[in-house]
């Protein structure tokens, strides 16, 4: 599951992942939220909290990821991702070669941190 965190800057889309995270949170949560702000805003911020309960994603949703970043790739002003699982850091990485916008990748000890970053003035 997906869902929205509260208390950021309108062009910062920030979500918190936990249990299994499917297609369907993509469609209902994820994308709308990247459109709404994308509507304001030239270029938009992310952060993609995994939380601590966080099981799994299904392949469609890695799917849907995939799709989303790439589609606004030229779009992403900040991407930062908090989280403790390694698979998850080194994606976010490798991923993060390849794209033009800066991207982070945070421990969960260092939550704080990332939701400062992600806010900060350029």
């Amino acid at each position: 599951m997906i869902e929205l965190l509260k208390g950021f800057p309108d062009n910062v889309v920030a979500i918190s992942a936990h249990g299994e995270v499917t297609k369907q949170d993509y469609e209902t949560v994820l994308i709308p939220a990247v459109d709404k702000a994308l509507q304001s805003h030239d270029k938009v911020r992310l952060l993609y909290e995994i939380g601590t309960d966080f099981t799994s994603y299904d392949a469609s949703a890695a799917w849907e990821d995939f799709k989303v970043g790439m589609k606004h790739i030229s779009r992403w002003e900040r991407v930062a991702v908090i989280t403790d699982i390694e698979w998850i850091k080194h994606a976010t990485q490798l991923f993060g070669f390849f794209m033009p916008s800066v991207m982070r990748v945070y421990p969960n000890a260092e939550a704080a941190k990332a939701r400062l970053w992600i806010t900060q003035a350029a």
